[in-house]
């Protein structure tokens, strides 16, 4: 098959011309008054079919300006939308929180994602399993849901009836007609949910949560870019890790897990680096040496690989990695690079020894600039003390991680110090992710394939004798399939002419959110 290698170009000021993009030099020109068959005949290529519709083709004038205009206006309003709907959840979750007065001992059933429709042997319905209905819906790509109530899936290292999780449970229950009034006034919703900051995560639609092949429910709300970007500000990590022998076996494995889990909570606003020590300093990436990375996500997982390679040997001396993660910090900060907001150094040791009082003097007090938070490894509490001081002096919070279990709810407590600034200051920034694909929900690829963007916003305590502490409840959220986006382009389509242009969404680190399609 041949193709014409012209494309017809019609301007303003009444003129024609084919242009030929392998050689752009070579342009014929035409009056807008000419016949189009006469256009024709000068080209080198068959233009046949062209004759067999020329009785029906028309050239229509389109005000490119005006189309954009309409084009934007109308995402404004769309956007605005599905604003106004996370807004209305996230003042809903406060009310009732207001409201509601913890109990520890409520016993409270709910429906359980993991556990719905879920039956014994005798043929009655488990615990926290009920009876749920569930029918498949075009609109949420066929899956079977429940339009009519949420349902809660929790983690499976977090306990289903523990009380903070009942108590967070029931006071949430109030955002059900939210989810459903939203959903009325705004029939192109899609997803929208409460992650909480104690594990659990109401979903509405409700769901059947499929476990992994292993029975589990590994997701975690917590660890979702929406959460994490709507939870915290953005902030400078550098992440000090103990290679030296002491730290040899479940130690080390405990470590990386631990590093792992810290990067899975960083974004694209946030950044990074990982630094060894033994008695000397390692980069574990030499290329980002003295400096600090993007924590997107392709860095992350390089991260990952490297941590995974580390092995253990010397003797421990911190005080050159923590005086180099200083540096690293200030000279950010003195430059205006990095995430010019929070700046934290994550220390994961089995114990620290030494005196730093003389470097925090030389680098962090009295400003106390960079937050310091330690995480113990291992059994051995010998080194407690030390450990917990150095997190105390410099506003930050010290963790004991003994098992791998431990892992996961310890590392996310350096979430809730981070946010104590914006909470007290009841900042409700709305955030957007960038686009990305989601395969949590899905049971195929292709319906996995859809590129979507989540706006989300933070919940927070509003009760008196909480006020002063900061305490963030979760996350408010909806996803926007960017195919709704591009449903709004507008679309000229005709028998001859098909040329493409399209508009496309920045975030503010110039990564494409998408890229939209239209025919002119």
């Amino acid at each position: 098959m041949s193709y014409c290698p012209y494309i017809l170009i019609i301007t303003k000021r009444g003129k024609n011309a084919f242009l030929n993009y392998k050689e752009p030099s070579k342009m014929i020109k035409y009056d807008i008054s000419d016949k189009l068959t006469d256009m024709v005949e000068h080209l080198p290529c068959s233009f046949q079919k062209f004759r067999d519709v020329e009785s029906i083709i028309k050239i229509v004038d389109i005000d490119g300006r005006a189309q954009v205009r309409d084009f934007s206006e109308d995402i404004e309003r769309m956007l605005g939308s599905k604003m106004k709907s996370v807004k209305r959840l996230a003042e809903s979750a406060e009310d009732a929180d207001l409201y509601h007065e913890f109990n520890k001992t409520l016993q409270f059933d709910y429906y359980n994602s993991m556990l719905v429709n879920t039956m014994d042997d005798d043929g009655n319905f488990i615990e926290l399993g009920g009876e749920f209905p569930l029918e498949e819906n075009e609109h949420f790509n066929n899956i079977p849901v429940n339009t009519m109530q949420s349902d809660v899936q929790v983690p499976t290292n977090v306990y289903n009836k523990d009380p903070y999780i009942l108590n967070g449970i029931y006071m949430s229950e109030a955002l059900n007609d939210v989810f459903a009034n939203n959903f009325k006034k705004d029939p192109t919703l899609t997803w929208q949910y409460f992650g909480s900051s104690s594990g659990f995560f109401r979903i509405y639609p409700g769901i059947k949560w499929t476990p992994d092949s292993n029975g589990v429910a590994a997701f975690d709300c917590r660890n979702r870019n929406w959460y994490i970007q709507a939870a915290t500000s953005p902030k400078d990590i550098i992440i000090v890790v103990d290679i030296s022998g002491s730290m040899k076996g479940l130690k080390m494995t405990i470590a990386k897990h631990t590093i792992n889990t810290i990067l899975d909570t960083l974004g694209e606003n946030d950044f990074v680096n990982v630094i060894a020590y033994t008695d000397y300093v390692r980069y574990v990436e030499p290329c980002f040496q003295g400096t600090l990375v993007q924590a997107d996500l392709d860095n992350r997982e390089h991260f990952k690989v490297l941590v995974d390679d580390l092995h253990v040997k010397g003797e421990g001396k911190v005080a050159k990695a923590m005086k180099e993660s200083f540096k690293i910090l200030n000279e950010a900060a003195t430059k205006g690079q990095g995430s010019l907001c929070n700046q934290a150094i994550m220390l994961i040791t089995d114990g620290a020894m030494e005196d730093f009082k003389d470097v925090f003097e030389e680098f962090n007090w009295p400003d106390r600039r960079v937050r310091l938070f330690t995480y113990l490894i291992g059994r051995e509490m010998t080194f407690a003390d030390n450990t917990k001081w150095i997190a105390c002096n410099n506003k930050g919070y010290y963790t004991h991680i003994s098992t791998l279990a431990d892992v996961q709810e310890n590392v996310m407590e350096y979430l809730h110090v981070l946010s104590r600034p914006m909470v007290i200051n009841h900042n409700h920034d709305i955030i957007w992710t960038e686009a990305y694909m989601d395969s949590v929900l899905f049971a195929t690829k292709a319906q996995s394939l859809l590129l979507m963007t989540s706006v989300a916003m933070p919940v927070f305590s509003k009760k008196k004798e909480t006020l002063s502490h900061g305490i963030l409840l979760g996350v408010v959220g909806s996803d926007i399939p960017l195919l709704e986006v591009m449903k709004l382009a507008p679309r000229y389509s005709g028998q001859i002419l098909n040329m493409h242009d399209g508009t496309h969404f920045l975030n503010k680190h110039m990564f494409f959110l998408c890229f939209i399609f239209y025919q002119i």
